[in-house]
């Protein structure tokens, strides 16, 4: 079985933030970490050398697969930020926040945004407790 390739790292959150080139992007980064930390009450940490997580549980799957991943977490990628919310497959139980979200896409279980300012933070905020809950109820 693949082993998966995304783990914890050493890594520096605060010196990852802070090599972001875009200021406006660094300045969202920071913003959506600090809204993160405070949702999920635990301190960021690198997944690997370009996501930051929150948080962490253990999964194992029916197929026996297992592992460990993070509650809730962002990627500042080229293009966009692209946030992990652990949605379980989808996001239809979330379609009336994300009609009241803003501008954005959507992924698997991924969010992707150009700037906070596309967005209606408060209901990001919501969005983001929800996948948190929905993790916690999984019983991770």
């Amino acid at each position: 079985m693949a082993e998966l390739k995304t783990k914890p790292t050493e890594q520096s959150v605060e010196e990852f933030l802070a090599s972001i080139a875009d200021p406006q992007q660094r300045a969202d980064s920071q913003t959506i970490a600090s809204l993160m930390q405070e949702v999920s009450g635990a301190a960021p940490r690198m997944w690997g050398p370009g996501i930051i997580g929150f948080g962490d549980y253990h999964y194992e799957y029916a197929s026996g697969r297992s592992g460990d991943w993070f509650l809730t977490g962002f990627a500042p990628r080229k293009s966009n930020l692209t946030l992990y919310l652990n949605s379980g497959g989808g996001f239809d139980a979330q379609r009336v926040l994300l009609e009241r979200l803003g501008k954005h896409k959507l992924g698997k279980g991924c969010l992707y945004i150009k700037r906070l300012a596309d967005v209606d933070q408060a209901v990001l905020r919501e969005l983001i407790v929800q996948a948190i809950g929905r993790r916690t109820q999984a019983g991770g």
